[in-house]
């Protein structure tokens, strides 16, 4: 097939930013910033840094940011190199909380890796915003997901919810059912997403061909050149904008957006008013003061969401019943509290009596904390900060504007110290006195502080949903196809099973 005019084909992208970066650093050398102030490392690769093995697919991004959160016992922190940018990577959880919570004014904003004119649909969202642009934004859509809100939204989620079980139990009445939990599950967020900021009523489990799912799927995919390009993209904005690289395709922007214009002409002609992320931002039209937002910022905020919950969720989804389904111990015991609480509410239990139950949250806290959704999160320094000393008896390191942190929640959640048997699946260890210990200190999946995910309780509430309604109508186990013991992909730069996640579905008895 001929590639269209100006169009350059991806690996000759890829190995002209791959020399280009070579020459630059051969030539132009520098001062090494961890030799300088006394911070252990791992010496990098020309160019690739410490992602080297990780880019060449020898060892997963959580690999090889738990090999570098190893290095040193005693220290704070440590270096490492995200390609030829030197990041410090924390180590002490005290000092992490002080970055993202007490400091925060010194570290507000992410790594902006995406330019909003190039990608005004990824570009523009809240997570790549800054400073004063994203305490706006923020500010206005934060009482779309208050918990009276969720509570709005939990019938919704109930009824999709129990559609879904209801397919699995009747697919698996004769025999098992093995499916692909990762499509399951995103199925499922899809239609979760499409009902509650949408408006949109979609049956993906058995209409599967649906152009919302497809355009998901297609904009979330990160295996083989679409994860060369997100790193090319991430670690190289100003290279990739020279060269054209796009990370996300033109169809999808466009579908999107004309999503989003349709639902707001719709609801404007008829009047329609909804309890949604849509209608919140939609209101934004009439305000005197406050920030407008365009129908281009509109559909930039709803595609974060959608981009966020479609694939995120539908990850944790898959661990967290991977390890249930693993354990039937700890899938026995789940199952008699939910029915217990479906005989007391007489098959139709309310947004409270889920939010309440001790095993469940204990269950989903431990999954969140064995496999949060990402190796780390990342701040930048944007005034002076004074650093303690990396290791006893060396001197502070003040941290300049534009140098990068990670906070490794990955390897913070398998801290032996903290968690004993740090990869044993443990339920209990947030069960005291008959009541759950959960709370935002115990998970660092969806981050901490001001600029912790906007949409955690969303996350959490469609998860648990989920959960209760599959449980109360099926007994699962690892399906065939499963590689156990689980292992993480290489092939993709987010947390997935090698080989896929299978679970294997049989009706209950109920």
């Amino acid at each position: 097939m001929c590639q269209s005019a100006g169009a350059m084909d991806p690996w000759t992208i890829l190995w002209t930013t791959a020399l280009l970066l070579f020459l630059y650093y051969y030539f132009t050398g520098g001062d090494n910033f961890f030799d300088k102030n006394g911070i252990p490392y791992i010496k990098p690769f020309p160019f690739l840094g410490n992602m080297a093995q990780t880019i060449f697919r020898q060892r997963t991004m959580t690999d090889t940011i738990h090999r570098t959160f190893k290095l040193n016992e005693n220290a704070k922190y440590v270096g490492f190199f995200d390609f030829g940018c030197p990041v410090v990577m924390i180590r002490d959880q005290e000092l992490a909380k002080n970055i993202t919570v007490k400091y925060f004014a010194h570290f507000v904003n992410h790594r902006g890796f995406v330019d909003p004119e190039q990608e005004p649909l990824f570009g523009n969202n809240l997570f790549t915003l800054h400073d004063d642009h994203w305490r706006s934004i923020r500010n206005l859509l934060s009482p779309a997901f208050t918990s009276s809100k969720m509570k709005g939204m939990f019938r919704l989620m109930s009824e999709c919810a129990a559609s879904y079980a209801d397919y699995f139990a009747d697919e698996s009445r004769d025999k098992p059912l093995e499916v692909d939990s990762k499509d399951a599950f995103t199925r499922y967020t899809n239609d979760i997403i499409a009902i509650c900021v949408f408006g949109i009523k979609i049956d993906s489990v058995r209409n599967r061909n649906n152009e919302f799912y497809i355009m998901g799927k297609r904009a979330t995919n990160f295996e083989g050149l679409k994860s060369l390009k997100f790193f090319a993209v991430r670690s190289f904005p100003r290279l990739a904008k020279l060269l054209n690289i796009k990370f996300m395709s033109s169809d999808v922007e466009i579908f999107f957006k004309k999503l989003v214009k349709e639902t707001i002409e719709t609801r404007d002609k008829l009047g329609i008013t909804r309890p949604d992320l849509i209608q919140l931002m939609m209101e934004t039209r009439d305000n005197k003061e406050g920030p407008k937002l365009t129908i281009e910022n509109m559909t930039s905020q709803a595609f974060l969401f959608f981009f966020g919950g479609f694939d995120t969720s539908s990850t944790i989804m898959c661990f967290l019943v991977h390890e249930v389904a693993a354990r039937p111990e700890v899938q026995e015991k789940l199952q008699r509290e939910i029915d217990e609480v479906f005989e007391e509410h007489e098959g139709d239990p309310p947004y409270e009596a889920i939010m309440n139950m001790v095993y469940l949250e204990a269950v989903v806290t431990e999954a969140l904390r064995l496999h949060p959704n990402a190796a780390f999160v990342d701040r930048v320094c944007n005034k002076d900060f004074e650093l303690p000393p990396a290791l006893p008896g060396q001197k502070p390191v003040v941290l300049k504007p534009g140098n990068t942190v990670w906070i490794p929640m990955y390897s913070f959640q398998h801290d032996p110290k903290v968690y004993p048997d740090p990869q044993v699946f443990d339920p209990e260890r947030f069960i005291k006195n008959g009541k759950t210990i959960a709370n935002s200190s115990n998970s660092l999946t969806f981050g901490q502080g001001p600029r912790m995910c906007i949409g955690n309780r969303f996350a959490l509430l469609e998860i648990k949903v989920l959960l209760v309604h599959i449980l109360r109508k099926c007994s699962i186990r690892p399906g065939k196809k499963m590689i156990l013991p689980l292992r993480l992909s290489k092939a993709t730069v987010g947390m997935a099973a090698e080989g896929g996640f299978w679970i294997e579905f049989r009706q209950r008895d109920i």
